[in-house]
């Protein structure tokens, strides 16, 4: 009995050692981006090649997982800012851009590595204000924009080539409705079809939900606080069901409103998660993802530029702040041992786990 009770007593120990978050700190391995220019977005295609973008029509390059990385300019584009790089291949990107006239909203694409950029889309709506995209394919994606007159003038693309106003198909916009610009991650796309927009500045903050690329859209109410200039900055799924939100607010008086909520049903129903270890607003978050390590299929990544970053291995059960990292716009994982932050002065941070 002595010897059976041992070995139960192990099993059970065991088995809440597996269940205990991993608590481990991943390794921060500052890069240089070829840029002192900020850098707003990044998306990595896989683990050695992963474009960046942001500030004076900048875009940087990694084509070896981050020792060296070649920064560039697009033409006829420096005087823009780029919020979004959708990365494609070591060869093909395409890029969003914002700026101070209705026209400065663009989107780009090489398909040369950056040698040579065309023009795809050039906004004409001297309302509209196109925060991000989000591509199920390399030739399938959504462009988001804040609210026009209750509607959203949002684009979607079926060819990689040409862009498409797909406002009709969207629910009515609450007063003010808008999305954030803040790291290129205000829409998430998942398998062929899934998509899911966050939204703020309104009455509450949402979340937009296509099960058939776009065709057709739900809305559903979150609970993180909305305000001009504060809600749901940024979302991610790591299946058709599981996904996390951030958010907060802008005003640097309201920074204790820093948030993440998660969802089990596909974006219908959110529930807060315990308190993010970071201020103002949730920027931008990527799951690390689990590829080679189960343990990390729920860890997730934050950052909240000078309100600092974190990450969570749990879908923010437990929450461990990243030291000494402050300044950082944007995240994005191929895998638990690719990731990148991008921020300020051009700074990257490569983070492994």
């Amino acid at each position: 009995m002595m010897f059976a009770a041992i070995v139960i007593l192990a099993a059970l120990s065991a088995a809440s050692a597996r269940q205990r978050p991993d608590t481990r700190q991943p390794t921060l391995t500052p890069q240089n981006s070829g840029t002192k220019n900020g850098l707003i977005a990044v998306s990595a295609a896989n683990a050695r090649v992963a474009w960046a973008c942001g500030s004076k029509g900048t875009f940087t390059l990694t084509t070896d997982g981050g020792d060296s990385w070649k920064a560039g300019v697009v033409p006829g584009a420096e005087e823009l800012q780029f919020r979004d790089v959708e990365a494609v291949s070591d060869k093909i990107a395409y890029l969003l851009s914002v700026g101070s006239k209705p026209s400065d909203f663009r989107i780009y694409k090489t398909t040369d590595g950056g040698a040579s950029w065309t023009m795809q889309f050039q906004n004409q709506d001297a309302k509209a204000f196109y925060d991000c995209f989000a591509f199920w394919t390399p030739t399938h994606g959504i462009a988001v924009s804040d609210s026009v007159d209750s509607r959203f003038p949002d684009l979607r693309t079926d060819d990689g080539k040409t862009w498409q106003q797909i406002g009709a198909k969207l629910p009515a916009a609450l007063a003010g409705e808008g999305s954030f610009a803040s790291s290129g991650t205000c829409i998430a796309t998942q398998g062929q079809r899934n998509a899911w927009i966050a939204t703020g500045s309104g009455k509450s903050a949402r979340i937009l939900a296509s099960r058939d690329g776009g065709a057709t859209w739900t809305a559903y109410d979150t609970p993180l606080p909305s305000a001009p200039g504060a809600g749901a900055f940024t979302v991610a799924f790591r299946d058709a069901h599981n996904g996390i939100l951030g958010g907060g607010n802008l005003d640097p008086k309201q920074r204790d409103q820093a948030a993440a909520a998660v969802s089990r049903d596909g974006g219908k129903s959110w529930k807060i998660t315990s308190e993010p270890p970071v201020s103002g607003a949730i920027y931008g978050l990527s799951y690390v993802g689990g590829a080679g390590s189960r343990d990390l299929a729920r860890a997730v990544v934050i950052t909240a530029n000078q309100g600092g970053a974190a990450w969570t291995p749990d879908e923010g059960n437990t929450w461990y702040k990243l030291p000494d990292v402050s300044g950082y716009w944007s995240v994005t994982f191929a895998g638990p041992q690719a990731g990148w932050l991008v921020g300020t002065e051009g700074r990257v941070l490569k983070i492994s786990f």
